[in-house]
């Protein structure tokens, strides 16, 4: 425990000019007396810390003793401090080996180098949930983590369906990979014995045992690759329905907002041109009528439903009550 305090006060102190024994004290969670036992024993062990006395004086190293890590470029060295998303790592139960590989980092950086981590993180942060939501944790998320980073073998129980449908299923995977999509957390892993890749929601985990025994990783595995590829055969799956509408030119542009991605994209990509009025007619895939209805209310009288008939007299009627509510 001491010994691994003592080392991160070493690079504390390389990665600053100098530090004073509060400023230690807090980033090490200890008192300032420890910091000056500490820093009384790296001294005694021959690293050089040299303390200036006064109201204004710290901790610092003195005879250059640092290391240092050699042709990187500035845009490369904050491109490394990018690769950390602390909300996710945080979920991961990877926060403090993320920040100690940071500290590590920026001790061994050229001193010009040394802001990467502030520059870096002044330009670029990740909000991956969705807005006016509060997506949980899943609560085996760390262990199905730590499988992942150790190439393991796990044995994972979930639930599938729901209602009198629901079932718990148990299965071995080879997780290959983590992915945080709109603040929901995904698994995409092998399944031991079948070499096929599938992708589970970890929040319907139940229970994850980690075995002794590792696996092979496929050299070829893409992850971003595999992803993007059964996202998009995902939406495509649950597009079983077509309606037909109508789009003023504000309409198309808003279509992709409230449609699927995928449907707005086929959806235009097969449109004629557009008539007299401005307004285009497109075949739209959909989950269903009723999730059609609900979305392409939001559109409000920049799309008209053409067809099913069905979803038609739906909409008239809902005009028809808008009208007579706002036309009191």
């Amino acid at each position: 425990m001491r010994a691994a305090r003592l080392i991160k006060m070493v690079l504390l102190l390389q990665s600053r000019p100098s530090m004073t024994a509060a400023e230690l004290a807090r980033e090490l969670e200890v008192s300032e007396r420890t910091v000056t036992r500490d820093a009384q024993a790296l001294s005694e062990a021959g690293v050089p810390v040299y303390a200036d006395r006064g109201r204004i004086g710290g901790y610092r190293l003195v005879g250059g003793y640092r290391t240092r890590l050699t042709g990187l470029a500035r845009g490369e060295a904050e491109a490394l401090f990018l690769s950390g998303v602390p909300g996710a790592l945080r979920e991961m139960g990877l926060e403090d080996a993320a920040s100690a590989a940071r500290l590590k980092v920026s001790a061994a950086l050229l001193p010009s180098l040394r802001d990467a981590s502030r520059t870096a993180a002044q330009r670029f942060h990740l909000d991956a949930p969705t807005w006016f939501s509060e997506p949980a944790t899943p609560e085996l998320l760390p262990a199905v983590a730590d499988a992942v980073w150790d190439d393991r073998r796990i044995t994972a129980r979930y639930r599938r369906g729901e209602g009198e449908h629901r079932r718990e299923v148990e299965r071995e995977l080879e997780p290959y990979g983590l992915v945080l999509k709109a603040g929901v957390w995904y698994l995409c892993a092998r399944v031991a014995g079948q070499g096929v890749f599938r992708v589970y929601r970890i929040g319907r985990f139940t229970a994850v045992e980690a075995g002794g025994e590792r696996f092979e990783r496929a050299a070829d595995f893409d992850l971003p690759g595999f992803w993007e590829e059964r996202a998009e055969e995902f939406a495509r799956s649950i597009l079983r329905a077509e309606v037909v509408v109508r789009l003023s030119a504000r309409g198309v542009r808003r279509l992709a907002h409230v449609v699927d991605p995928v449907a707005a994209r086929e959806a235009l990509a097969g449109a004629g041109e557009a008539g007299a009025d401005g307004w285009v007619t497109v075949r739209l895939p959909v989950e269903s009528e009723e999730v059609a209805h609900t979305q392409l209310m939001a559109l409000g009288a920049e799309v008209e439903v053409v067809g099913p008939a069905a979803l038609r007299e739906r909409f008239a009627a809902d005009a028809a009550r808008m009208a007579s509510l706002y036309g009191r």
